[in-house]
């Protein structure tokens, strides 16, 4: 995007940019967000507990996951998920840990100065 005086002169080609690795979807505008958000309501109200339970369904069904298998929403997307992975199955066998980028490196620091694991190799 070209830009003169903090003002850009030209529209990005996807106007739909979001943050994060996705867009939004095409027709997305702010009311959309505020009829379907309980901005800050308790995930223990009926409402958010019933869209909560709505979002874990159709992620059973696209995902085809296993009605014994239970699902989890965290917050902090990737991260906490992969933080959460980590801590919870990390340990009983060998682990190979490979490092790219500053998240990469947190999580080998993590693998080793925190879980402590007796076979790693980073």
């Amino acid at each position: 995007m070209q830009v003169e005086q903090g003002v850009p002169t030209r529209l990005p080609g996807r106007p739909e940019f979001s943050s994060g690795p996705c867009v939004k979807f095409p027709g997305w505008n702010a009311d959309t967000l505020v009829k379907r958000a309980y901005l800050g309501r308790s995930h223990r109200a009926k409402l958010p507990r019933e869209q909560i339970r709505d979002a874990i369904r159709k992620t059973r069904e696209l995902l085809v996951i296993p009605e014994d298998f239970r699902i989890g929403i965290v917050p902090a997307s990737n991260t906490g998920a992969l933080e959460m992975a980590m801590w919870n199955l990390l340990g009983t066998r060998p682990v190979d840990v490979l490092v790219w980028e500053h998240f990469g490196a947190v999580w080998a620091r993590d693998v080793r100065d925190e879980l402590e694991l007796a076979d790693c190799r980073i």
